[in-house]
């Protein structure tokens, strides 16, 4: 991290270091954006708090759809520590690597189904700047996804928006999870 750094000597919360434990647990290592947020520990509880419920089993968006948008959305973030883990994570859940590597180009390519287009179209108009959904966005989407879905669904762009946006200002880097995705800035057009 360029911008700002958090010693591992850095006081925090015990909320926050239990936090920490689960990261060390699943990821073999604490993230540097939690040490980040961490400095924040109230704004970082609500935040694993958000996190958690759109991250949870009984969600009405896929684990695999979940993921290809939080990597779509942070490559059109620039956030390379954002696409290094979640395309991690898609791969863990089943995304192929030719999917990975297709996802700026999804419209063009046969790998993603009508709902999967409908919804990483959706994410874009939420996150590139001056752009907005459209009635033939939601039109498309309500083909696939509840009312309550497409609720959900935006909450998920927005907090990968938030989470992106706030890595990539403070510059986190890459920790090395995924070695398939190329650099965001390679995969995007300007935001």
């Amino acid at each position: 991290m360029v911008a700002i750094t958090t010693p591992d000597s850095h006081q925090f919360p015990w909320y926050v270091r239990l936090f920490f434990w689960n990261q060390k647990r699943r990821y073999g290592k604490v993230l540097d954006p939690a040490r980040l947020w961490g400095r924040t520990p109230k704004v970082f509880a609500g935040l694993a708090l958000l996190y958690g419920a759109l991250a949870r089993r009984s969600s009405p968006i896929e684990p695999a759809l979940r993921t290809l948008i939080t990597v779509r959305v942070s490559q059109i973030n620039w956030c390379s520590f954002c696409v290094d883990v979640n395309a991690a994570t898609a791969l863990k859940r089943g995304v192929s690597e030719e999917k990975l590597l297709a996802i700026a180009a999804f419209r063009d390519s046969a790998l993603f189904s009508e709902q999967k287009n409908s919804a990483l179209a959706y994410a874009e108009a939420m996150t590139f700047t001056g752009r907005h959904s459209s009635q033939e966005d939601f039109a498309k989407l309500r083909v696939h996804f509840s009312d309550d879905a497409i609720i959900e669904l935006t909450a998920l762009i927005g907090f990968q928006n938030l989470s992106s946006k706030f890595n990539a200002a403070l510059q986190v880097p890459l920790q090395g999870f995924c070695a398939v995705m190329p650099p965001p800035a390679q995969n995007c057009e300007q935001a």
